[in-house]
């Protein structure tokens, strides 16, 4: 079943998230285990983890991790670069730990170093990240805004890393942003762009590597380039659009998650929102082909 939820604080005690998402008629939610924008996390002890994982399981929760913000692995400076190695590290691990899902993070900025380098630049860190890596938690590239040299902006660009020789074997996937990926000119307002972005997307980079979704309408026009959620139903890509992304969600059971404005309630009203897209039957719009 595909479920729907949102961005969870975990402020104070991560044990408190489950609770808090319950409340918020979460089905599935996303949190940070350590500051957004920076300082070091706090360790998780056991009580916390037990707490967590035997809350989710008791009402049938998924979780994931968000990376923090200051990430980038296509940084010139190795201090960063490094740094962003260890902490996504850490955060798959952390993440493995509570039962979480997955864990989606950026990939960065190559804006001192070029595309092409910085791009070789995120396969590398990948590979020293996920080397030695046994853990549950899945790795997840989110695609980004395309904003000046951000890496992954394309289904192409996300293709590259990870089908990289570095990385083909292992099992990355991608958290979709459809504010994100609207924002990089991938249409999304009707049932008929919808299904040509997906049927792309799975030609491109296979939606069996389609992790989770990011459910966040647009405040700005198709290809903008700019990073700004709305509200589900207040922006360009309006209750249709969400209505054709849930039906691939459905086919294909990926979980959504919302990030968008915490603003007099209305993004508990946006998880009744999409609950009711949801719940409504259609044909089938594009399906991944079974694997073995």
């Amino acid at each position: 079943m595909t479920k729907i939820g949102a961005h969870i604080s975990a402020a104070g005690d991560i044990s408190l998230a489950p609770a808090r998402a319950i409340a918020d008629g979460c089905e599935c939610f996303q949190f940070f285990s350590r500051p957004p924008q920076g300082g070091n996390a706090k360790p998780i002890t056991e009580a916390q983890a037990k707490k967590f994982i035997s809350e989710s399981r008791t009402h049938d929760l998924d979780s994931y991790i968000h990376a923090p913000y200051y990430i980038n692995l296509a940084s010139a400076d190795n201090r960063i670069y490094h740094g962003s190695i260890s902490v996504l590290r850490e955060e798959l691990e952390r993440g493995s730990t509570l039962g979480c899902l997955g864990m989606m993070f950026h990939p960065g900025s190559a804006k001192d170093l070029g595309s092409e380098a910085g791009l070789a630049k995120v396969i590398k860190g990948i590979a020293e990240i996920m080397n030695g890596y046994t853990g549950s938690c899945q790795l997840l590239i989110e695609i980004s805004a395309g904003a000046g040299e951000i890496i992954g902006d394309t289904f192409e660009e996300i293709a590259l890393i990870i089908n990289a020789p570095e990385l083909k074997n292992y099992p990355i996937g991608v958290c979709f942003d459809t504010c994100h990926a609207f924002a990089s000119g991938y249409d999304l307002r009707s049932k008929e762009t919808v299904g040509a972005t997906f049927k792309k997307f799975d030609e491109t980079i296979g939606l069996k590597r389609l992790g989770v979704i990011h459910a966040n309408d647009s405040k700005t026009e198709l290809g903008s380039h700019k990073d700004r959620h709305e509200h589900i139903g207040d922006g360009f890509i309006t209750l249709s659009g969400f209505k054709a992304i849930i039906g691939i969600a459905k086919e294909n059971n990926i979980n959504l998650i919302l990030e968008t404005p915490e603003d007099n309630g209305k993004d508990v009203k946006d998880i009744r929102t999409l609950k009711k897209l949801r719940d409504k039957k259609d044909a089938p719009m594009f399906k991944k082909p079974r694997t073995k």
